[in-house]
């Protein structure tokens, strides 16, 4: 779990009293991030505002691939076509 989107660093999500989101970028990647601070451009929330305790519940048991999905090509057809035009 990415517990700081781009360009947030602190600590905020080590406050155990605090209130937070679940938020999910365009990778499928999850972040634990503190309700008052602002969401971060490429990322939505997905869950919250709730405790910290409920939001990593809910991380571990939605985030299962933490892999971000690899690239999609083309079918070898479809690029064999697109070259020859």
């Amino acid at each position: 779990m990415s517990s700081n989107p781009p360009d947030q660093g602190g600590s905020d999500v080590d406050d155990g009293d605090g209130r937070f989101y679940v938020l999910l970028n365009e990778e499928g990647q999850h972040s634990l991030w503190p309700s008052l601070a602002e969401v971060p451009a490429g990322w939505r929330i997905i869950f919250g505002e709730e405790s910290r305790r409920l939001c990593l519940e809910h991380v571990e048991a939605h985030w299962t691939e933490l892999q971000p999905p690899r690239p999609r090509t083309a079918p070898a057809a479809e690029r064999f076509s697109a070259a020859a035009t």
